[in-house]
């Protein structure tokens, strides 16, 4: 049972109503305040004020100070005029019926305020976000304006340079015609010039250089024979040109998958009591593809299961089953599995391409069907960018971010 605080003071002007209510010794901190138009309550347990006001008064405007020992309030009041009494006389029913409108009005309030509060937050996410995309859009803008420039400039370069190669090629036409026409002229001018000599037998000196010249053009080795060079190129165990590769990735890959074989053969002593088949990694993966083809999900998994103890490097096994974990609605383990997979697929080369993308989209699927949109996005993403030229993965990233940008605008 409450005590009910008495000693209470109250004043009041045409506009206003002051009430001083003591505190009895509680901190601030522990005293709990009811205001609405037609209603006052202040609890401090296990003492009580209670006030059911004579007029209305204007509750948004209404003031409480709590500090000193005592709770003053400033009540604006909703009509001017004095007051004859603070709080009017009203029987239990109407004090109880008062009350709960007062309680309820209370918590309207705060769920509109938390309301008001929520949709400021998300006008602001999506202000800042609309303003990213601008300032993402206008850098984009801007590096497609260098790049523009930068062709148009080496295109204008490579013009001047072909012009340039045009005038030097014609200069020198020109200039070869003109020793052409010069040669020839001159070779004109002594023929007719020259008094013709009647035919003289050749002296004996240009007797022996002759045959000098004729014995020298006996001696000209025979042309060679035409041969044909082998040329032969380093064995590549991936289909890209050497020069197009990234080595160290490669060959980081390949030690991966030599250590997954040599853990095969290691872990088939451990299960000495399977059949010779069931201790294949390979066979169990087979075995799993066809109970997974006919829909049998979940002898898949566990054919996958033993496959896995047998073999943990093997990113298909973790891939696979991660595709039955979806079908079996399996969604956690589901992404586990990708994760998995995609560790194993490190480092990215153009071996493991298909595989990356495939669990990409695996665990891309089940975010989605968790409904963490996000995070499925980014998934389909790196899928994509695997596989640019994909169109079911470019509508699939379509379809999820207009989910993402829907949820970010109704939340």
């Amino acid at each position: 049972m409450p005590l009910l605080v008495r000693d209470y003071t109250w004043t009041q002007t045409e506009t206003t109503v002051y009430i001083s209510v003591p505190l009895k010794g509680v901190k601030p901190a522990k005293v709990d305040v009811l205001c609405t138009e037609e209603f006052l309550k202040v609890s401090f347990p296990p003492f009580l004020f209670e006030a059911f006001l004579s007029e209305p008064v204007d509750d948004d405007k209404s003031v409480a100070k709590l500090g000193n020992g005592t709770a003053v309030f400033t009540l604006p009041k909703k009509n001017e005029g004095l007051w004859t009494q603070l709080s009017r006389d009203v029987d239990k029913a109407k004090q109880r019926e008062i009350r709960d409108e007062a309680i309820l009005k209370t918590q309207n309030k705060a769920a509109e305020k938390s309301m008001a509060k929520a949709a400021k937050i998300q006008q602001e996410k999506k202000y800042t976000l609309e303003t990213m995309m601008k300032l993402e859009e206008e850098e984009r803008a801007r590096i497609q304006t260098m790049k523009d420039e930068e062709c148009a400039r080496a295109t204008a370069e490579l013009e001047a340079w072909k012009e340039k190669q045009r005038k030097t090629a014609e200069e020198e036409d020109a200039r070869r015609m003109l020793q052409g026409a010069s040669t020839q002229a001159d070779k004109q001018v002594p023929k007719q010039r020259k008094p013709e000599k009647a035919a003289q037998p050749p002296s004996r000196t240009e007797g022996r250089i002759n045959s000098g010249r004729k014995d020298k053009q006996k001696d000209v080795p025979a042309p060679r024979s035409v041969g044909c060079i082998k040329i032969s190129f380093t064995p590549r165990v991936f289909p890209t040109a050497l020069r197009e590769s990234r080595v160290p990735e490669e060959e980081e890959w390949l030690r991966k998958q030599a250590e997954a074989r040599r853990m095969a053969s290691a872990d088939l002593a451990r299960l000495d009591d399977l059949k010779e088949e069931e201790k294949n990694p390979d066979w169990l993966k087979d075995k799993g593809d066809n109970f997974f083809r006919t829909g049998n999900y979940q002898a898949a998994v566990n054919a996958y299961d033993l496959a896995i103890k047998l073999n943990r490097c093997i990113p298909a096994l973790f891939s696979n089953r991660a595709a039955c974990h979806l079908k079996l609605r399996n969604l956690h383990k589901a992404i586990e599995d990708s994760s998995q997979a995609l560790e194993l697929l490190t480092p990215a080369v153009a071996d493991n391409a298909a595989a990356r993308l495939r669990a990409h989209v695996r665990r891309g699927t089940a975010f989605c069907e968790l409904e963490l949109y996000i995070e499925g996005l980014q998934d389909y993403q790196a899928a994509l960018k695997i596989d640019p030229n994909n169109q079911a993965l470019q509508a699939d990233v379509s379809k999820i971010r207009e989910i993402v940008q829907g949820t970010i605008s109704s939340s």
